[in-house]
């Protein structure tokens, strides 16, 4: 049974992204997100979105399990600040 091949390499960057469906895989240095939805079928559509879906989450694994890792990641969100009204 062939691997499912993605572009995805989980945290190496705060820009990649992978769609699978309507599920919405973004990339960050320290999180992934995931948002949407994706529907496994079945038939053979659904079983290469299933492959995709699972060669990505064990990569994320495989990242993740091969780190010495924090308990918890530090937030990285600025916080929001008044801006000029380009408009005014």
């Amino acid at each position: 049974m062939p691997k499912a091949e993605t572009g995805f390499t989980p945290f190496a960057d705060d820009a990649a992204a992978q769609t699978i469906g309507d599920l919405s895989i973004e990339n960050g240095t320290s999180r992934i997100t995931l948002h949407g939805s994706v529907d496994l079928t079945r038939d053979k559509s659904g079983l290469e979105r299933a492959r995709v879906l699972q060669t990505i989450l064990t990569r994320i694994v495989e990242v993740l399990s091969d780190e010495a890792l924090p308990e918890v990641v530090a937030e990285t969100e600025k916080p929001p600040q008044m801006v000029k009204n380009p408009f005014a």
